[in-house]
């Protein structure tokens, strides 16, 4: 099973616009990492969940045009959400997910997976950058770190 963690896009500033869309450098940081992906090993997502936010739900979809999968909103992907909620979910899914979301839910899902600890930070998130996680033996490890400006 792997769980790709997406942070969404570089995002407009409340004061600009309060949906906060991506801005255009974020669309095309995000479009940029997930064609990156996509070619380089078909990933085998079955479905692609975001938080709902305007910036996540377009991060979603840029992600889902490069992978030709099916795009989600789904519950426990805000901010501020208990990142225990997808770590129980990601057990039961068929096929390996893409969760696009927010600081700090990532990192905290991730601390959690890969070392126990929702409060211990074990990778760095980067916005539109990917995480990749790997379930196998039993327990978590990173397969894939990948921020836009390596793309």
């Amino acid at each position: 099973m792997r769980l790709y963690l997406v942070q969404h896009g570089e995002a407009k500033g409340e004061e600009e616009d309060p949906e906060r869309p991506l801005t255009d450098r974020g669309a095309s940081d995000v479009r940029r990492v997930a064609r990156h992906v996509a070619g380089a090993g078909s990933p085998t997502i079955g479905r692609i969940h975001h938080s709902g936010k305007t910036r996540a739900r377009q991060t979603a979809e840029l992600w889902a045009e490069a992978l030709g999968v099916p795009v989600a909103e789904s519950d426990g992907l805000a901010p501020k959400d208990d990142p225990a909620i997808w770590a129980k979910r990601v057990a039961g899914e068929p096929a390996d997910v893409l969760l696009v979301g927010h600081l700090p839910r990532l990192s905290r899902l991730a601390g959690l997976l890969l070392a126990g600890d929702a409060e211990r930070q074990v990778v760095a998130f980067r916005p539109g950058g990917v995480v990749g996680l790997e379930q196998a033996g039993g327990g978590w490890s990173v397969f894939l770190v990948l921020p836009p400006d390596l793309v």
